[in-house]
């Protein structure tokens, strides 16, 4: 039995990480709410949820963990000429709500039989509406054609998913955000578990301890809590 978040129990009331399952992707524990309160301190403790459709709210911390440096993104012959010729148009916040259903219905996890909830969209749309989770859209003409979207919490992006309806424009997408965030000073890109696609773009596997660690120093304590603070309708 793992152990059972109840909706009532504070938002930080999850189980030590040590304690997630001996498995890849370490199932941590099930229950509770998609608040923006427990959200963030679920992602604070490198816990998020993913789960798929009549299930529970499952809460994951893999072991080892997926991971993207900004300088080590692999940017391959082909996405270069995709980024000069394809005549992409690329914008930041502009529709992250469209962007999470695309990431619905095409994502990668849409292909591993795990999909974004109703409930999980109008989550990370109040994240998004807060300030902390951000969208990338790739535009061909007026069509969405990619994107990506996540959270930024000091100097860590937690990636959730992306998608692409042509060639190269999920890519894309992760190209021009990998740059503004090596701009503002990110040092760390979750990709939360691996997958092919990811190793092909320069992301690798390092333990939790490790991820724990970064996370710490990306995202000290004092951020994290001023963070916390900014979902708090009741704080001064």
């Amino acid at each position: 039995m793992i152990p059972w978040l109840r909706m009532s129990d504070p938002p930080d009331a999850f189980p030590a990480v040590s304690e997630a399952l001996e498995d890849p992707d370490g199932l941590l524990c099930a229950g509770g709410d998609l608040s923006p309160e427990r959200l963030l301190a679920a992602y604070r403790r490198g816990i998020f949820p993913w789960y798929a459709e009549g299930q529970p709210i499952l809460w994951w911390s893999p072991d080892p963990r997926m991971v993207l440096f900004p300088d080590e993104l692999r940017v391959t012959r082909s996405l270069r000429k995709s980024l000069r010729n394809r005549g992409f148009l690329v914008t930041f916040d502009r529709a992250f709500a469209d962007v999470v259903s695309q990431c619905a219905d095409h994502g990668l996890r849409a292909f591993e039989g795990t999909w974004i909830s109703p409930d999980m969209h109008r989550a990370y749309v109040e994240l998004h509406q807060l300030g902390h989770a951000h969208s990338v859209e790739v535009w061909h003409g007026e069509q969405l054609v990619g994107g990506l979207y996540g959270l930024e919490l000091g100097r860590a992006f937690f990636g959730e998913s992306m998608f692409s309806a042509m060639t190269d424009a999920s890519k894309v997408a992760l190209f021009h955000q990998v740059g503004a965030l090596r701009d503002r000073g990110v040092e760390l890109i979750d990709c939360q578990v691996a997958s092919d696609h990811l190793f092909s773009l320069g992301a690798r596997l390092i333990s939790r301890a490790e991820f724990l660690a970064r996370l710490e120093r990306a995202w000290p304590p004092s951020t994290a809590a001023a963070s916390a603070r900014q979902v708090d309708r009741t704080a001064p």
